[in-house]
C-alpha cells in the first residue's frame, strides 16, 4: 500500500464515523411517507426503468 491509499482509507473510516450519528438521527427523526409518496417515487422509476431497457433493446 502506498500512502495515497493508506490516506484515502483514512478518510473514508472518518466520514463513517462522523456521518453514522447524523444518519441515525435523521432516520429516527424523518417524516413518514404515504402509500401516495411511494407511488410518486415508484411510478417514475419504473417509467425510466422501461425506457432504459427500451434503449439498450434498440443497440
Amino acid at each position: 500500500m502506498n500512502w495515497m491509499e493508506i490516506v484515502s482509507a483514512l478518510a473514508l473510516v472518518m466520514f463513517i464515523i462522523v456521518l453514522l450519528p447524523v444518519t441515525r438521527n435523521m432516520m429516527k427523526n424523518s417524516a413518514k411517507g404515504t402509500s401516495a409518496d411511494w407511488m410518486g417515487f415508484v411510478i417514475p422509476v419504473v417509467v425510466i426503468f422501461l425506457f432504459v431497457m427500451f434503449l439498450v433493446k434498440l443497440v
